[in-house]
């Protein structure tokens, strides 16, 4: 085997190595952008609407899902260039991560639709009569209905 030879296997494995630390970077980055346990779990909300609105903005997964297609593109990468000794471990936690960010997103979409529909049924029910409602409380109706636009507009 020629130095060449050696020097090109030495470099190939170093570059290996490099790819399996930016997937686990990446990884490592898109579990950090999911949002807190905690955040999603406790409210300080008055009304219905404010914990909806307020869990919708705590399931946000910010840049999770562009720091999960980096991991995953080095990885592809790494796995048709044959580079990685054992990447079953590297494909198991992409699997988990996705899944995870699939599921908040999930939620986030039922947030959103509990979040247009409670203001609407809240209102339809104070107009049956079977609300029991105040005045004060119409007033709270339509002012959760307009805050209800106001969180699918920043959707």
């Amino acid at each position: 085997m020629s130095q060449s030879t050696l020097d090109d296997d030495d470099l190939f494995g170093e570059a290996a190595s490099e790819m399996r630390a930016d997937v686990e970077e990446s990884l490592a980055d898109a579990r950090e952008e999911l949002p807190d346990a905690d955040s999603i779990w406790k409210t300080e909300a008055e009304n219905v609407l404010g914990v909806l609105n307020g869990l919708k903005s705590a399931l946000d997964v910010g840049e999770a899902a562009e720091r999960l297609r980096e991991a995953k593109k080095w990885f592809v990468i790494g796995q048709r260039a044959d580079a990685f000794e054992d990447a079953s471990d590297l494909e198991e936690e992409i699997e988990a991560v996705e899944a995870l960010i699939g599921d908040i997103e999930s939620a986030r979409e039922s947030v959103s639709d509990l979040t247009s529909t409670v203001p609407g049924l809240k209102g339809s029910l104070e107009e049956a009569g079977a609300g029991g409602g105040s005045e004060d409380d119409a007033d709270d109706a339509e002012d959760a209905d307009d805050e209800g636009r106001a969180a699918e507009a920043d959707d």
